[in-house]
């Protein structure tokens, strides 16, 4: 919207664009103290709806700090909403409608995409933090959201939610394909470290290394950016990406 010039400091999940990551972090949730914030002097906060504790928010509230929180959007529905509350809270009514216009193109270059292809192939998103904590999606999360409008099966449904990832269960999907985030990769030692997993050397996605990773924010975040993700990762699941090399 034209005013990330006036951002001073972010969290650690924060990373575009890359100038986000050259300004002092705050932490991540339940890490983040007032007095951090309160150390750099911000005159205004934007936040995700219960990001920050109550106790966190009450101090800046106390310190007369303006507090702004926004739903975490989860629908393209909802990305088009938060830009435009976003663009008129900022006073930059004009740049939010050229961000909708712009995210209304990707998703005409997504469709134009689809289109063009027959295949629908299943895909597991598994959300990894080391070896020892692996959870699997299931329904109701972003991965359903943007599977759904990359084409792509989640055959990983009957919870909702992330479940703990067991041999049986990610055997039992069998998935074409799996779908992590570049972090999740990198925590497991890089995409050999993916054997520590039991279980997923028995999938198809392992044993032909049809393996996809993104960017956590780009991929999840439902943000301006939402179609050009769903775009990459619907080619990725169709071969049309060159597999990963963390």
């Amino acid at each position: 919207l034209g005013k990330s010039d006036l951002i001073i400091a972010t969290d650690i999940t924060s990373t575009y664009p890359i100038t986000m990551q050259e300004l002092p972090s705050i932490g991540y949730r339940n890490q983040i103290k007032a007095e951090g914030i309160l150390a750099l002097g911000p005159d205004l906060i934007l936040m995700e709806e219960g990001y920050l504790s109550e106790d966190v928010v009450s101090q800046l509230r106390t310190a007369q700090i303006e507090i702004h929180s926004f739903a975490k959007p989860t629908t393209v529905a909802e990305t088009v909403t938060f830009i435009e509350k976003l663009g008129e809270l900022l006073d930059q009514k004009a740049e939010a409608e050229s961000l909708k216009a712009q995210l209304n193109q990707d998703l005409e270059d997504l469709d134009t995409y689809l289109k063009t292809i027959t295949s629908k192939p299943k895909a597991a998103f598994i959300m990894a933090r080391g070896p020892q904590t692996v959870f699997l999606a299931g329904e109701e999360t972003f991965a359903q959201e943007i599977f759904q409008m990359a084409h792509l099966e989640l055959p990983a449904t009957g919870f909702k939610d992330f479940v703990p990832i067991t041999p049986e269960s990610i055997v039992k999907i069998n998935p074409d394909y799996l779908v992590f985030f570049e972090s999740g990769i990198q925590s497991l030692g890089g995409t050999q470290g993916l054997a520590k997993i039991q279980g997923i050397d028995q999938t198809t996605a392992f044993q032909k290394n049809q393996i996809i990773a993104l960017d956590g924010n780009y991929l999840s975040g439902f943000g301006p950016r939402v179609g050009k993700a769903a775009l990459e990762l619907a080619k990725a699941a169709r071969g049309e990406w060159s597999k990963v090399s963390l």
